[in-house]
């Protein structure tokens, strides 16, 4: 089937990331060959089987627009356009709370680059934010098997700056390191961010607390 932007482009699906090797001197555990989106499916689906969590990926809405009809009882789409940009990648509901983020990987080593991010996308972080809800980004470092949550809040920075006095366009992974979480590999669920997440919602609580004696 052939899927097609709005302004008539091809979309043209990413191939597979490669295979990469496992630093010996860390205890990471991820599946080979895997994509991000696919470890967080994993694991939400994990979340949702032990009735921890319900995040789902967000469906794009497509416009059909050719159909063929090989058999009388399948049809077959063979071109379509995407009716919209999608803001991001999943929300859902954990522990009372709305959360909403994004997945992203890159294979550089030492940044992460602004152009993986659009606009739309910043924008609707920042409202859902504003609103209470939790908002983050998931980077994956891919060659170096490592992957990061960083609140969106650090993101917006770097986004809202990135033009100003030719700012870098980029976010250095030793500021990924400093102001994220490192979240690790393991079994079952392969990629537990929740216990990242689970940081975020007791350091609010507690700034709120702070707040509310003052």
């Amino acid at each position: 089937m052939t899927i097609n932007y709005p302004n008539g482009k091809k979309f043209i699906p990413p191939s597979p990331l490669l295979k990469t090797k496992r630093p010996s001197s860390r205890v990471q555990h991820g599946k080979r060959g895997m994509r991000l989106e696919e470890e967080i499916a994993a694991s939400n689906a994990f979340y949702l089987e032990r009735e921890i969590a319900v995040i789902h990926k967000k469906p794009t809405p497509i416009q059909v627009v050719k159909v063929d009809y090989p058999k009388r009882s399948a049809a077959v789409i063979n071109e379509a356009y995407y009716r919209h940009s999608s803001t991001t990648d999943f929300n859902g509901i954990y522990r009372g709370k709305y959360i909403d983020f994004e997945a992203k990987e890159t294979q550089n080593k030492l940044s992460f680059p602004l152009k993986n991010f659009h606009e739309h996308q910043i924008v609707h972080m920042e409202k859902c934010q504003k609103l209470g809800g939790l908002t983050f980004v998931l980077i994956r470092f891919s060659s170096l098997n490592r992957v990061f949550l960083l609140e969106s809040s650090y993101l917006s920075q770097f986004w809202n700056n990135q033009d100003k006095n030719d700012t870098r366009k980029s976010i250095p992974l030793n500021y990924i390191e400093k102001y994220g979480y490192e979240v690790y590999y393991g079994f079952q669920p392969p990629l537990d961010y929740l216990k990242i997440v689970d940081q975020l919602i007791e350091s609010k609580n507690k700034r709120k607390g702070d707040h509310c004696g003052e």
